[in-house]
């Protein structure tokens, strides 16, 4: 599956990137694909696997902001690995 997701606190500064990074940090080590892009993340992996690492960001994040908002959207296709780089690749070949 490939949830895309963002995580951000709430009446924290102006500037979310220090909580960003955290999350980031958390997201890259959990050694899952994943991309990250201007308005969330993208990670692929199994069901337990893509939620274990949102709730790492959630759980980290809880530690010092009082409220956090996260968005998550999902896309769940059995029997096709790889379809974060697969799905954009598809798309492509069908342009021309």
């Amino acid at each position: 599956m490939i949830a895309e997701f963002s995580i951000a606190p709430i009446g924290k500064e102006v500037s979310l990137s220090p909580y960003i990074a955290r999350a980031f940090r958390l997201i890259e080590a959990s050694g899952l694909s994943f991309e990250h892009h201007d308005m969330g993340t993208n990670i692929e992996g199994d069901w337990d696997e893509v939620m274990s690492v949102i709730k790492l960001c959630r759980d980290d994040l809880l530690r010092d902001c009082q409220r956090i908002s996260i968005s998550i959207r999902i896309d769940e296709r059995t029997g096709i690995g790889d379809r974060l780089h697969k799905k954009v690749a598809s798309a492509r070949d069908k342009m021309s």
